[in-house]
């Protein structure tokens, strides 16, 4: 019975792994050193900001921000841009419909990032969450336990794994990507090398700005990330001598039993 049981669990496993090797496809993402990485981990201001830039003068013509108020990019957590030059970014680059003066006015920190639906393109909001847990053998998200491989590295490995063949499927062109899941995509390489000049004069080829732009949407997703692992470091410390002092007054309490019971 025992040995029908474990054979049957075995066909279980092996039937869905053989059929996703029968229709599978060389997906490569490749494991970005990020800074945000690991328990203590933290954003890097810098890249953040250079994202932004990317985001803003490539991204954002098709993919919206919805869920993120423009009021968090002064977020010390965040890029950490002065107040005063959020008020002028959010000004400049977007405006929203003003019921009340029905008509369109410049954004202000209080608004969030628009919502892009003209294209059909996804919105990046929670794009980095959203693929946080796919990595590893058969979606089991063990490279982003073991490796801190997550979404961020989704990003840049699509921003970067565009091999340069197309082919058209019903009069819709398609693009070979290798990080994308089926390796065709019908979004054309949006990134190449000094499309977008740094100010801080950080290199600036298609690699390295698909990188910032990937921290960015992770930051997007995860605007609380740092204060997380902040709030699970000191909930660990407390655990931690808690238990000691548990263990402790455990000893204190039975130790005249386990004296009693010697003599």
């Amino acid at each position: 019975m025992f040995k029908k049981l474990a054979l049957g669990a075995a066909l279980a496993l092996a039937i869905p792994a053989a059929s996703f090797a029968a229709g599978s496809y060389d997906q490569h993402i490749e494991d970005f050193q990020f800074s945000f990485e690991g328990p203590f981990g933290s954003f890097d201001q810098n890249q953040l900001q250079r994202g932004l830039q990317v985001y803003t003068e490539v991204c954002s013509a098709c993919h919206g921000l919805k869920y993120v108020p423009l009021r968090t990019l002064s977020d010390e957590g965040g890029p950490g841009i002065p107040e005063d030059q959020v008020r002028a970014y959010a000004a400049d680059n977007f405006f929203i419909y003003d019921e009340e003066l029905e008509d369109e006015r410049p954004r202000t920190p209080t608004d969030h990032f628009p919502e892009v639906t003209a294209a059909g393109a996804p919105d990046l909001s929670l794009m980095a969450k959203g693929r946080a847990g796919f990595h590893g053998p058969y979606g089991t998200g063990l490279n982003q336990l073991f490796k801190g491989m997550g979404g961020a590295e989704y990003i840049a490995s699509l921003l970067t794994g565009y091999t340069g063949e197309e082919k058209e499927e019903a009069g819709v062109i398609l693009y070979e990507n290798t990080a994308f899941p089926g390796g065709w995509i019908s979004m054309a390489p949006p990134l190449f090398d000094e499309q977008v000049e740094y100010a801080d004069g950080h290199a600036n080829d298609m690699h390295a700005m698909s990188e910032d732009v990937a921290a960015f949407l992770m930051w997007t997703a995860e605007p609380k990330m740092m204060a997380r692992k902040q709030a699970g470091f000191v909930g660990v410390v407390f655990l931690t001598i808690l238990s000691v002092l548990l263990y402790l007054t455990n000893k204190r309490i039975w130790a005249p039993v386990k004296k009693g019971k010697s003599s």
